[in-house]
């Protein structure tokens, strides 16, 4: 391919400043932008051979509508969001170029993407994909590639169930009216770790969260589950039933990790 031309919106901070400083340390020229810079979304789309949008989950859908007709039909318009339905129909809908969606499961704060696991889901491609996976499998990435409906539904159990069960920790201790230092005397490591994560969750990663749960089309009937399996507990521990509720757990353990 010819030198190609890379723009990266909202590529000033969070995963956005990350797939900047990635692509450019594999020797591709990056420009980025964001409400804040000279340079502006539509001026990036029109002059760029690959877009990359990446801002907070509920502003993706309103850039991608802005800047996907200007976007020429041999170019790629990528999204490194958390969901993947909404971001990929918009893409498809609002451009005549190759599209693909793109999550990248880990933060910001890692330094190599060696061993973990990126979601692709190609939606319209033609040339771009194979030289996304090679810039990608040659970092030591893990590629996983799947439809946008199926990465929702995965990701309400990965990221939607851990996120609500971290705030509901949260909830209950800031309602028992203790703060975590004063737990600290009695904390155990298991505490410790849940507690960094429902910080993280809390602060400073707050809107993501509350996306996260709120915009994801599959997170109702994981809210009912959740529930029922929750009122199910009471029951059994208010009752004192140990052997139900080792009952229950060994149930459950069996079906996660079958034996053999």
């Amino acid at each position: 391919m010819k030198q190609i031309r890379i723009g990266v919106i909202g590529g000033t901070r969070g995963m956005g400043r990350w797939f900047a400083g990635f692509l450019g340390k594999q020797g591709f020229t990056v420009a980025v932008c964001d409400e804040k810079t000279k340079l502006t979304p539509a001026g990036l789309a029109g002059a760029c051979d690959v877009v990359v949008v990446s801002v907070p989950i509920g502003k993706t859908v309103g850039i991608i509508e802005a800047i996907g007709p200007l976007l020429h039909q041999e170019s790629l318009l990528m999204d490194l969001t958390s969901l993947k339905t909404a971001p990929v129909e918009a893409m498809l809908k609002c451009s005549r170029s190759e599209v693909i969606g793109c999550h990248p499961l880990f933060g910001p704060q890692v330094r190599s993407v060696r061993g973990r696991h990126i979601v692709l889901c190609p939606a319209r491609t033609r040339r771009w994909l194979p030289w996304l996976r090679s810039v990608l499998q040659a970092a030591g990435a893990r590629i996983v590639e799947t439809t946008p409906e199926e990465h929702d539904r995965r990701m309400a159990l990965v990221q939607g169930l851990n996120h609500l069960n971290s705030l509901l920790m949260g909830m209950v201790l800031s309602e028992a009216g203790v703060r975590p230092a004063e737990l600290s005397p009695f904390s155990t490591p298991a505490f410790d770790e849940k507690m960094k994560l429902v910080k993280k969750i809390l602060r400073p990663h707050v809107r993501l969260s509350a996306e996260i749960m709120s915009l994801n089309p599959d997170i109702d009937p994981i809210l009912d589950r959740y529930e029922e399996m929750l009122s199910e507990l009471k029951i059994l521990v208010r009752k004192k039933d140990t052997d139900g509720l080792i009952a229950l757990m060994e149930h459950h353990a069996d079906r996660l990790w079958p034996a053999g």
